[in-house]
């Protein structure tokens, strides 16, 4: 199971390798920007979930391709979810 941005954006990385194209000619091919590929496999959080399921299957990766992947292992929390982002600071 994909358990972060930057785990799928090398999934994506990966399976765009494996094709031999570059990131400019999976953006073409996904009708998005080069930024937009670049950034997607790099792991940033913000990226739009539609264009990075296009990518996806423009690579080749099955939403059923996800749950079986081998992720590295999450941190051990008490809630089960030391794999998303903490967030520190203040607000305001």
């Amino acid at each position: 199971m994909i358990r972060s941005a930057a785990e799928f954006g090398a999934l994506v990385r990966e399976h765009r390798k494996k094709q031999g194209w570059t990131q400019a000619q999976l953006a073409e091919r996904c009708g998005t920007g080069e930024r937009f590929i670049v950034d997607l496999e790099n792991g940033k959080p913000s990226c739009q979930l539609e264009k990075s399921l296009i990518a996806a299957r423009t690579v080749g990766i099955d939403l059923g391709d996800l749950k079986s992947t081998t992720p590295t292992p999450p941190p051990e929390t008490d809630d089960d979810l030391g794999y998303l982002p903490r967030f520190t600071g203040q607000v305001g």
